[in-house]
């Protein structure tokens, strides 16, 4: 039941940034990318933790902002050198979202089989 409130986070926050008005200077675009795919990466994988019974928030959160920290410091360096190393967090949080969504889905998935056959078992006997 606990893996609820990271997906009511989302959608609230989804929400909020859809329906709030707010300008963002264009040299910020890549840090907000940044920013955002750290907390999808950090949502997914609590959820993950949720559904695996080894959720702890204090791993949620270090992990948002040391991920968040290190991409924007890739970011800013790349910027510094005129480098696009931004890529190199947007391909890693990519890659750990999909992970994340491919087990959180196969959990589900396997969870509902199961109470498919208990139902089916139940009502055979």
């Amino acid at each position: 039941m606990w893996f609820i409130l990271p997906i009511i986070g989302l959608i609230l926050g989804i929400y909020l940034g859809s329906n709030i008005t707010f300008q963002l200077p264009a040299i910020y675009i890549k840090y907000m990318s940044i920013a955002v795919l750290a907390s999808l990466d950090s949502v997914f994988g609590g959820i993950k933790a949720v559904l695996k019974n080894n959720f702890d928030g204090t791993i949620l959160l270090s992990g948002f902002f040391t991920n968040a920290l290190l991409a924007a410091l890739l970011a800013y360096l790349g910027d510094r050198l005129d480098v696009d190393l931004y890529y190199a967090a947007i391909f890693a949080f990519g890659v750990r979202i999909f992970q994340n969504l491919a087990t959180i889905r196969h959990h589900v998935i396997t969870n509902l089989r199961q109470r498919k056959a208990l139902a089916r078992g139940e009502k055979n006997e």
